[in-house]
């Protein structure tokens, strides 16, 4: 896997880390999901500014974004009982569609 791959893969996972923590710390009311989620997002950003280093802006951003909106849906899901209807599941899935474009088709991204 590219470096830069594997910098926004681990960016994505921080961020939906902090994400998910950010719904558990109700507001920041709780003292250790607040934590976490001010380290998840910095490391996030962190690893997102290395992946700039080898990608550009646009195609970052739209990956990053794209693949923690989906994760934080299924998490939402799975772990707090948010449900989904038709539409979102339809949406969600043509995000993870455009994601797939970026990746196969774009002479954009270096492979």
């Amino acid at each position: 896997m590219p470096k830069a791959y594997f910098f926004l893969l681990l960016a994505v996972i921080a961020e939906t880390i902090g994400t998910t923590s950010l719904q558990a710390s109700q507001q920041f009311s709780r003292f250790w999901p607040s934590v976490l989620v001010v380290i998840s997002y910095g490391i996030a950003f962190y690893l997102l500014g290395l992946t700039l280093k080898y990608m550009p802006v646009g195609i970052v951003y739209a990956i990053w974004s794209g693949l923690g909106i989906f994760f934080i849906a299924v998490i939402g899901f799975i772990v707090f009982g948010q449900r989904l209807d038709w539409p979102a599941v339809i949406g969600l899935l043509m995000i993870l569609g455009g994601i797939l474009i970026i990746h196969l088709f774009s002479k954009t991204v270096g492979h």
